[in-house]
């Protein structure tokens, strides 16, 4: 697709949503309701797609990315009537006679660029909150992950106009050119240095943004943790997409005296999961290309290997790897891992690991495990990161009662369930004036003291 396509493209979207059709609310709950029927058409189609781009099993296909994408788009089918009503809010005495609303409104054409690791719920979620707003939207998908960026094209081509949804693939050039173009927002999941590219090409037209990053989520394990509990909720976090996932486990501070049943606890987790050779294991996914898997290499250099460190790269295959003695100088504490390996470290005091923290970038997420409240709180209190989850990993997210995002380097702006549909909302306040009463205090002139003895009454 050349330059002139996109542009076209974008301009028939523009037209389409100034008709206002997309804000109808039979229009949204009907588009809705024929995405949730495309994804259970696709179902099998998507499924052969996953585990062609990262050889994800059906289960962890479903319950990580068709499972997901359904849970939204029913949530969205619930409360849309709900959410679209305008709210009445009071008026001040200085607006007597009048009364005050809060409009949803769409923001009107959206981009919205998808990630590889999960390419179906990364896209699907935030259209989710697109259409639900009553948004033209224009999706991105990766080009990394191009099996399932062509049946996302088939499925949602076949259920939608392209003046109300466009999807475009590619590489960097089409993203390139997307980006010269106006849009209304901008909803973008990936690393770090592209949400930087992003933010700068959307400040030329002054576009909000949402920016899905990550970071080196910490996992901090405490003496008085229940250790094999601990273990087995890290080992399924950080083994889930062979660890390419924003907010896995990416490195592991243990307290000293349980750091090494700790590691033969996640030892005996990992077998468990995924047997003696995971090569073999078909619910084990793949790196999803040979770059990535080149740069996770290169990180198993770091400290020494505690268990696994295999690794094929014929078949893009790495190992569920621990690494022991690993300092904060090595190669693997300088950037997100965004793979299947796990080092660990150890420290006496918990301050000192609050410390550690605070000194890095924000996480995307923060894990603690331990059995004493007082000092949850106080990871809580002290730390910052885009969420936090006590005694579990990853599954914060699964609430859709509580938003999912970033802080500073990890991201901004949030979605997951309502969350998404106010992302992609416009709150426009609207003041209805009486014209029975015409107080002349706000006019001028303003000589004498009694205005402004009033003024200072009502404004205080």
């Amino acid at each position: 697709m050349n330059n002139s396509d996109i542009s076209t493209t974008i301009a028939r979207q523009r037209r389409f949503f100034n008709t206002h059709k997309t804000k109808d609310i039979l229009f949204r709950l009907n588009a809705l309701k024929k995405l949730r029927k495309a994804i259970r058409e696709y179902e099998h189609k998507i499924y052969q797609a996953l585990y062609a781009d990262l050889k994800k099993s059906k289960n962890e296909s479903y319950g990580t990315e068709i499972g997901i994408a359904l849970s939204e788009i029913s949530m969205h089918i619930r409360n849309l009537k709900k959410w679209t009503r305008s709210q009445r809010k009071k008026t001040s005495l200085i607006n007597i006679i009048s009364k005050g609303y809060v409009y949803p409104e769409p923001y009107g054409v959206v981009m919205i660029l998808g990630a590889w690791n999960y390419p179906l719920q990364l896209i699907l979620n935030p259209l989710t909150g697109a259409i639900a707003a009553g948004n033209c939207t224009a999706l991105k998908t990766s080009e990394y992950a191009p099996f399932t960026a062509v049946i996302i094209e088939e499925m949602l081509s076949k259920y939608f106009a392209k003046e109300y949804i466009s999807i475009f693939q590619g590489g960097i050039e089409v993203s390139q050119t997307l980006l010269q173009e106006k849009f209304d927002y901008i909803f973008f999941t990936g690393n770090s240095g592209v949400g930087r590219i992003i933010m700068q090409a959307a400040a030329k037209h002054l576009t909000p943004v949402t920016l899905e990053l990550g970071g080196k989520s910490p996992t901090i394990v405490d003496k008085d943790a229940d250790i094999d509990l601990a273990a087995r909720r890290i080992i399924w976090g950080k083994g889930l997409n062979a660890g390419q996932t924003c907010i896995a486990p990416d490195y592991v501070f243990a307290q000293k005296d349980i750091k090494s049943s700790l590691l033969e606890s996640m030892k005996k987790y990992l077998v468990q999961f995924w047997g003696e050779d995971p090569k073999d294991n078909e619910e084990y996914p793949r790196i999803i290309n040979e770059r990535h898997f080149d740069r996770l290499c290169a990180l198993m250099n770091s400290g020494t290997i505690y268990f696994g460190g295999a690794s094929d790269r014929n078949h893009k295959y790495i190992s569920p790897t621990l690494l022991d003695n690993v300092l904060e100088q090595d190669l693997i504490m300088q950037e997100e891992i965004f793979g299947p390996i796990l080092p660990v470290m150890e420290f006496n005091r918990l301050d000192e690991v609050i410390h550690f923290v605070n000194r890095r970038p924000k996480p995307l997420a923060l894990y603690y495990f331990s059995n004493d409240q007082r000092k949850a709180k106080e990871i809580i209190a002290k730390t910052s990161a885009g969420g936090v989850c006590i005694n579990d990993t990853m599954n914060h997210t699964a609430n859709l009662d509580m938003p999912f995002g970033g802080v500073g380097e990890s991201g901004m702006g949030a979605y997951h369930g309502k969350y998404t549909f106010d992302t992609f909302t416009h709150y426009k306040s609207v003041m209805i004036r009486s014209n029975l009463l015409d107080l002349r205090l706000k006019y001028a002139p303003y000589k004498g003291k009694l205005k402004l003895a009033i003024i200072k009454r009502i404004l205080k």
